[in-house]
């Protein structure tokens, strides 16, 4: 294969932007103020994985009759309030490394589990949106990661081989999504480590995203 032949697709959120802790900050004020526990390792289970999954986490852990409709309500009011006033911080490095990639010519997908909506106005609102050649939101599709299904159809519709398509993700379940895909998942870490299982899943680890832009100038 020769390097010119390759893609690059990125997860959203815990990769390019730093949302993950600010979710998770707010699961937690709003599990205090109900007197929830549990709240950080339920949401480290819900990472990577698109809004029905998350449901099915919460209820496997808590019930049926956890009121997750009003949690998911009130946790999102909190973010936005956030979100609206401080902004959502992208990820050191992000924007470089999508300018170089860019440059390089190198075709660039975006597969999330969010919202589509909620994707494209994030990325609207960073300027970053018009990288990526496919954007794919975890709406658009029944299995969430870590199934393949999500990093297939971002693939088929750039016209790029999995095999030859990169993945870079944060989470456990996007690794696993991106290698079940037959794809070469790079880890960038952020609320997990990695673990021996993902450090064998990935062709890479590194620290941050200025790490992969470096993994890419030596490649390219």
């Amino acid at each position: 294969m020769r390097q010119s032949d390759i893609s690059v697709i990125f997860d959203m959120d815990g990769t390019i932007f730093d949302t993950e802790r600010l979710v998770l900050d707010c699961w937690e004020q709003v599990g205090e103020r109900h007197g929830i526990s549990g709240i950080r390792e339920v949401f480290i289970r819900c990472i990577g994985t698109n809004e029905a999954r998350t449901r099915e986490i919460v209820y496997g852990h808590y019930g049926k009759d956890f009121p997750y409709e009003k949690f998911r309500e009130e946790s999102s009011v909190l973010f936005h309030e956030i979100a609206d006033t401080e902004g959502i911080p992208v990820k050191p490095g992000a924007a470089e490394l999508l300018q170089y990639l860019s440059e390089e010519k190198v075709p660039l997908g975006l597969a999330s589990s969010t919202r589509l909506a909620v994707v494209t106005q994030e990325l609207q609102a960073a300027g970053l949106y018009d990288y990526f050649q496919a954007v794919v939101g975890g709406d658009l599709l029944k299995n969430s990661k870590p199934a393949p299904d999500i990093y297939l159809m971002t693939c088929e519709r750039m016209g790029a081989l999995p095999e030859n398509t990169y993945a870079i993700e944060d989470s456990y379940n996007g690794i696993r999504s991106a290698h079940s895909a037959g794809m070469r998942p790079v880890m960038v870490p952020d609320l997990t480590p990695a673990t021996e299982e993902m450090r064998d899943l990935s062709v890479a680890v590194f620290e941050d995203l200025i790490q992969v832009r470096d993994y890419f100038e030596a490649m390219l």
